[in-house]
């Protein structure tokens, strides 16, 4: 049987960058920059770290945003700091109320002298420093209609032009669809009629040469 080497093992459960430290290590890094960035609204790091925190902090922004007790304690177990918990519940709140993510922007600068590691500025969206802060929300892509809405705009048009049409044209249609109902009434009933006496004719004619 031939054994299982770690190369020959899958990578389940193993989402995530390492970022070269140990797990206790690594949270405690994730917490000082989502803290540090909560209350300066934007620092400098390495992109690596940058991209690993956006996760945690769209989490808090969220709790932020949802403003009850137990928000606040979840909240409270991860941000290190009261001043950045007050903005967290107050102002940034506040500006993100109408937004459903993507609460922060990431700006690479290059790498870093020493070691060449790719570093990056990460700034929270809409802040005063924020250089794109003008273009606001992302517009969503435009696509098909869905079934249901083109059903509505296609109902909504019917109304429309039900609304437009004056009562008066629709009893001109109306009687004039009753005089052609009538008239073809009395077509029916006049083939009918004489088609009759040539019949009875016939019959007569059959009689005579019995006799």
């Amino acid at each position: 049987m031939k054994s299982c080497t770690i190369e020959d093992e899958m990578r389940h459960l193993k989402a995530g960058r390492t970022l070269g430290v140990k797990p206790a290590h690594r949270k405690a890094m994730l917490r000082n920059i989502v803290t540090s960035l909560i209350e300066e609204e934007q620092i400098k790091t390495t992109v690596a770290r940058a991209k690993e925190m956006r996760k945690p902090l769209d989490k808090m922004i969220t709790l932020g945003k949802t403003g009850d007790l137990s928000a606040r304690r979840k909240a409270l177990g991860f941000v290190k700091s009261k001043a950045a918990m007050a903005k967290l519940f107050g102002e940034l709140a506040e500006r993100y109320k109408d937004r459903e993510g993507g609460f922060s922007r990431i700006m690479k600068l290059g790498p870093r002298k020493g070691d060449g590691a790719e570093m990056a500025l990460i700034l929270m969206v809409g802040n005063p420093d924020d250089p794109f802060a003008e273009e606001g929300q992302p517009r969503r892509r435009r696509g098909k209609k869905e079934p249901k809405a083109v059903l509505e705009d296609v109902a909504e048009e019917v109304r429309e032009e039900a609304k437009d049409t004056p009562p008066d044209a629709e009893s001109a249609k109306s009687s004039k669809k009753a005089a052609a109902e009538a008239d073809t009434g009395s077509d029916e009933s006049e083939g009918a009629g004489a088609s009759a006496p040539e019949g009875a004719d016939d019959g007569a004619e059959a009689q005579a040469e019995k006799k």
